[in-house]
């Protein structure tokens, strides 16, 4: 009878449960931490970490060395983590592609997001703001809902690619609100935002940060914002849940380890990030930027983080999105 072996990650995974000690927790870190973050330089999971890593590396006592490693819509990057030594030097800084590429790319994983990896702390979650062109005839979400129904498919909506958080929170809003909107992907939120300003598109879900300036000079119509409050920034614009919809739209930015990182060694981390995260002047560049700070103790931040991936694939299979 053939007994199958254990695989290497799990060997490496034992052998590192079996050596924590209370020894070892005390001599982590003793030389640099990487964090890869698997996207290019200056996208928003980039400002996030560089903003709290000084701190956060002077807490640890320890350099923190940035490994941007783009590529594979993040997957490139998050698999070489997930692969990585359960020992707390090579961690995983990223954004809600993690939660939501288990459902768009079954075929494409070459990694089990939630068997080889764990999160070390959620940092910041940042709400979707719904807007419109002005040309189109709706001042609020009912009468929006009301069009989209009368015009079944006439409706279109910009992302910046399929799969993208902003695709999904449409597709959230369309099975909430049982409307049919036809979805136009581009290459990236940038030229998203120049369609639905130059009046190609009808709608959007976009950053508060990159569409606030354009609802302030009257260019866009905000119709509803995710979350759970009114946010700062744009206090008349109602949440989708003030009008009875369940559209969870939030992206959320954390930092994860290889699964078997022994807990003390978790929470050393979790408590530097999280004395980073809430220093003052890092809480109101995060606020300017259109991020609000959480708090999560690891056990919280992996439940979310099951939780986010559950909610994600159950929206991709049943708009039934597919990634050749």
């Amino acid at each position: 009878m053939r007994v199958a072996l254990p695989s290497a990650k799990c060997l490496c995974v034992i052998a590192t449960l079996m050596t924590a000690s209370p020894a070892l927790a005390q001599s982590y870190p003793d030389h640099s931490i990487r964090v890869v973050i698997p996207y290019a330089p200056g996208g928003g999971t980039d400002i996030v970490f560089r903003l709290l890593s000084p701190d956060a590396s002077a807490l640890l006592g320890q350099s923190i060395v940035v490994d941007n490693h783009p590529g594979g819509s993040s997957m490139i990057g998050s698999a070489v983590v997930s692969r990585a030594a359960p020992d707390g030097y090579t961690l995983l800084a990223t954004d809600s592609a993690l939660l939501i590429n288990p459902g768009i790319f079954k075929a494409q994983m070459t990694f089990d997001t939630l068997k080889d990896l764990q999160a070390v702390i959620m940092l910041a979650t940042a709400p979707a703001l719904l807007v419109v062109n002005p040309s189109v005839p709706a001042k609020n979400l009912a009468e929006l809902i009301a069009l989209a129904k009368s015009k079944p498919g006439a409706l279109n909506y910009a992302s910046g690619g399929v799969g993208s958080a902003p695709h999904l929170a449409a597709e959230l809003l369309k099975q909430a609100a049982g409307i049919d909107i036809a979805h136009i992907p581009y290459k990236g939120t940038g030229p998203a935002l120049q369609a639905i300003l130059g009046g190609q598109v009808d709608l959007a879900f976009l950053g508060i940060s990159s569409a606030g300036a354009y609802v302030a000079s009257g260019q866009l119509h905000a119709i509803a914002v995710t979350g759970d409050q009114r946010n700062p920034s744009l206090p008349d614009v109602p949440t989708f849940a003030e009008n009875k919809l369940d559209v969870n739209g939030n992206s959320y930015w954390g930092i994860y380890a290889p699964t078997g990182v022994p807990k003390p060694i978790v929470d050393q981390l979790n408590s530097a990030f999280s004395k980073a995260l809430h220093r003052p002047e890092n809480e109101k560049r995060l606020a300017e930027l259109g991020y609000a700070p959480l708090t999560s103790s690891p056990e919280q931040s992996t439940a979310q983080f099951r939780a986010m991936v559950q909610q994600w694939t159950e929206v991709v299979d049943k708009a039934k999105i597919k990634v050749e």
